[in-house]
């Protein structure tokens, strides 16, 4: 029987992910699924993988991608999730333990849900969401399923995935981090599964040898790099800004790099789909780094909880007030728990969070319009 559905095997365990449209033939009938993840019952047989999703041959350029759903938005901003377990509404491990008892698959599923509501209540204030890895990774091996799901619920959600891995290896090792992420991986006529995000940080400290492999995946994928450049903690000036013999810093020649990957593919808008990330923390570096790469597109931490401010964030822009787009990840997700909304308390978590991302979309909208 042939069935469409919205699920992704992702281990040989009995986890079923809602991730995206597979056509895909099961040789039973019965199965259990939901939108959400849900487990069931063992099942000696296997889904099998008839065709690419249509959606990889339809995508645009992931630049114009991203810059059309920044005017459909109206705001240039993207939302993080930062799930900390400390910060999580209690009603979500209430909930939790009374279907799952007190352990880590409802601790995991706390977090899954509280994710899931937090891109709901977002979605209508920005384009982009950037799930940082480690706080899944953090809940166990299962985890990265968790990820998985919450990655494929923003992009059901028409927002673009940022996945926030930070990920870089040597060739061989980063070519299987990005079919992790874009796709590509393939053995014996089968297809692998992946999760299919839009665009992924990319650490370059081992050179051109462990990003080309991100920056090839993203392409044939339709998807993006963001190349960690002048980061937004306070360490970064460390190895970052150090002087080197040949003449300017790391960081400048981390630059002239990222512009030399993303040459070959720039987009109708003008801008590579090879990006920088760029912290909102430092206002002499934002305004080198935008000199220095005027066709990359940046990724803009450090707004909010790290102090980074409007001036600054105005710096990673170009003369027309594209080219970036900037984040918030405890401020706006855990608006109720630190901050200038923080008088709301978890009662009134929601309406810290919807306010939160409204004056994100309203703040940087206006300061770029």
């Amino acid at each position: 029987m042939m069935l469409s559905l919205h699920i992704a095997r992702f281990s040989v365990t009995d986890t079923l992910i809602h991730v995206m449209p597979w056509r895909l033939r099961h040789p039973k009938s019965q199965f259990f699924c939901r939108a959400d993840m849900q487990t069931h019952p063992p099942c000696a047989t296997s889904w099998h993988i008839h065709a690419k999703p249509a959606w990889r041959a339809a995508l645009k350029h992931f630049a114009d991608r991203l810059l059309d759903a920044i005017a459909r938005k109206k705001a240039p901003v993207c939302v993080g999730l930062d799930p900390r377990l400390d910060w999580v509404p209690e009603e979500f491990f209430v909930a939790a333990f009374e279907q799952h008892g007190r352990c880590d698959t409802a601790v995991r599923a706390a977090v899954r849900a509280f994710c899931i509501e937090v891109i709901d209540l977002v979605e209508p204030f920005c384009p982009a969401i950037k799930p940082q890895a480690a706080f899944f990774e953090a809940l166990g091996p299962a985890g990265l399923t968790d990820f998985a799901a919450v990655c494929a619920h923003a992009r059901a959600k028409h927002l673009l995935v940022i996945a926030d891995v930070k990920r870089g290896d040597i060739g061989s090792t980063s070519e299987a981090y990005a079919q992790s992420l874009f796709g590509g991986a393939q053995t014996r006529g089968i297809d692998l599964p992946s999760l299919n995000v839009d665009c992924a940080t990319v650490n370059p400290y081992l050179g051109a040898d462990g990003v080309t492999p991100f920056v090839e995946a993203a392409a044939k994928a339709g998807g993006g790099v963001f190349v960690l450049a002048r980061t937004s903690n306070p360490g970064s000036a460390q190895f970052q800004e150090l002087t080197l013999t040949l003449g300017g810093t790391v960081v400048e020649q981390v630059a002239q790099r990222i512009n030399e990957w993303g040459a070959p593919t720039v987009g109708a808008c003008g801008y590579s789909h090879v990006g920088a990330v760029v912290g909102a923390t430092h206002a002499d570096a934002a305004r080198l780094m935008r000199r220095l790469m005027p066709r990359a597109l940046f990724l803009v931490p450090g707004y909010g909880a790290q102090g980074g401010s409007l001036e600054i964030i105005r710096s990673c822009f170009g003369a027309d007030g594209k080219g970036a787009i900037v984040n918030s990840s405890r401020g706006v997700m855990h608006a109720y728990a630190q901050g200038p909304l923080k008088d709301y308390g978890v009662g009134r978590w929601r309406e810290a969070v919807v306010e939160a991302a409204r004056s994100l979309q309203s703040e940087i909208g206006g300061l770029v319009a």
